[in-house]
């Protein structure tokens, strides 16, 4: 099984990665986006919303920064190929504000902490 992930290459000041939702909410939360951008990061995000369970609604811990610090989502991508078919558009809102995105694969991201058929969360290794 391999996963990917979209995130920013440097870590934010507790040293977590952002993911490219978190990027681009991120410039939508600061009133960066052109209206072209703000409506297709509400349509596709409102896409996910229905697409995919949130996994903090499954356990609310998951996300809980003493008992999983640094947890991260990466998607299936045996399972998700039409789960990442948006991602190109986030990608071009970020370049349009020359925010850089890592794409990473990986094998063994981490200790899996959450797990459903489209996605894993995950605390990295250290």
């Amino acid at each position: 099984m391999t996963y990917i992930r979209y995130q920013s290459p440097t870590p934010n000041a507790r040293g977590a990665f952002i993911g490219i939702f978190g990027l681009v909410n991120g410039l939508a939360r600061d009133g960066l986006l052109t209206e072209e951008e703000e409506s297709f990061r509400r349509t596709n995000n409102a896409w996910y919303d229905e697409a995919y369970t949130d996994p903090s609604t499954v356990d609310p811990t998951v996300y809980d920064r003493t008992l999983n610090p640094l947890a991260a989502a990466w998607f299936r991508t045996a399972t998700t190929a039409w789960l990442l078919e948006p991602l190109p558009g986030y990608l071009q809102i970020l370049q349009a504000h020359h925010v850089p995105c890592t794409k990473l694969h990986s094998p063994d991201p981490g200790r899996i902490i959450y797990s459903d058929p489209h996605q894993v969360v995950v605390v990295p290794h250290r």
